[in-house]
């Protein structure tokens, strides 16, 4: 685990985040920033940087599925909803910790708002 890594530190509980769903290798939690009235960040547990060091394609999947899992639970899937993931500075990652962010409870914009 890098030292300084925000969501390393949820991870190992140093740090407790509002979470909404945890399994052996994943974390979803509410953001502390919303951009949406549901606005949740799905990581894994495991420590990757951004999408191009993700080499796990079960991983990335579960991830997916995971947020897919969650809209249905929260009864915004037949509605819509967003998963987005940015990747370094100019994608506007902002954790260098591989995140999906599952945005809904508004009309979505494009571009991204």
């Amino acid at each position: 685990m890098p030292e300084n890594c925000l969501f390393c530190k949820m991870v190992a509980g140093d740090i407790k985040p509002d979470i909404v769903f945890e399994n052996d290798r994943i974390l979803a939690f509410n953001d502390i920033a919303p951009q949406a009235p549901i606005h949740i960040l799905i990581i894994p547990k495991k420590h990757v940087s951004t999408l191009n060091e993700m080499d796990d394609s079960l991983l990335l999947g579960e991830l997916m599925q995971t947020a897919a899992h969650l809209a249905k639970e929260l009864k915004v899937a037949d509605t819509g909803y967003r998963t987005v993931i940015n990747c370094n500075q100019q994608g506007g990652q902002a954790v260098y910790h591989l995140h999906v962010h599952l945005l809904a409870g508004r009309q979505m914009t494009w571009p991204a708002g």
